[in-house]
């Protein structure tokens, strides 16, 4: 099987790679390109696995929100100046004070209730990513492709040149459903933190500019969506 960690290379190395390679064997072999976090993301397991963890975590998610708001108001006791902010000079004024073990605490808590959502859903990322490598070498078979590179690796490719879609088909296939409850000693993989990183970095632009296009909307309703 196609190990996952030479699909994550990084982009020089791959455009070094694509340099050597003999204008022959250009011609003759199809290349084409994934986007790994795009395919995990548009997996019907992926996406009903966030769900899945918003319904399973929503305890901790709920008690992370209500700490994080007594934590958001401990601080303003530390603000001295009134500028609403607290700097190094405030927190090391209360470094001696019942107020600052009490904020270490609470930020230790939110850690750990953060690290519980944050493993489920690195844990349901891990075990779509277990079936890429053959995802892959799936889609390349069929279509006859012999070099499979990330768009952020190219100066230019085709639309056409993208099998991102096809790969998440395949692994729809081989991959129906994921769990989300970690099992004891679980420990997330480097891969797999770096995927869900890179899913979580994609999914808040996605929100961000959905919610830019909603207040463009009400801000001129006349105007048509997505333009």
């Amino acid at each position: 099987m196609t190990s996952f960690t030479k699909i994550l290379a990084p982009a020089g190395l791959a455009l070094m790679a694509l340099a050597a390679i003999p204008a022959q064997a250009q011609v003759e072999g199809r290349m084409a390109t994934v986007d790994v976090s795009r395919t995990i993301i548009g997996t019907s397991a992926f996406q009903t696995a966030y769900e899945q963890v918003n319904q399973t975590y929503a305890q901790q998610n709920e008690l992370r929100r209500t700490k994080a708001q007594e934590r958001q108001t401990l601080l303003q006791t530390f603000d001295t100046n009134g500028d609403k902010q607290v700097n190094d000079a405030e927190l090391a004024a209360k470094q001696n004070s019942p107020d600052f073990t009490k904020l270490q605490t609470m930020e230790q808590e939110i850690q750990a209730l953060s690290n519980q959502i944050d493993g489920a859903r690195i844990y349901a990322v891990e075990q779509i990513i277990v079936q890429f490598g053959a995802a892959l070498q799936e889609v390349t078979t069929k279509d006859q492709i012999k070099l499979v590179l990330e768009p952020g690796s190219l100066l230019f490719a085709a639309p056409e040149a993208d099998i991102s879609q096809k790969v998440t088909t395949a692994l729809n296939a081989k991959v129906p459903n994921v769990g989300v409850v970690p099992p004891a000693g679980w420990q997330p993989s480097r891969e797999g933190v770096q995927i869900y990183q890179e899913i979580q970095q994609r999914l808040a632009l996605a929100a961000q500019l959905q919610q830019q296009q909603a207040a463009q909307q009400q801000a001129n309703p006349a105007a048509p969506v997505g333009r």
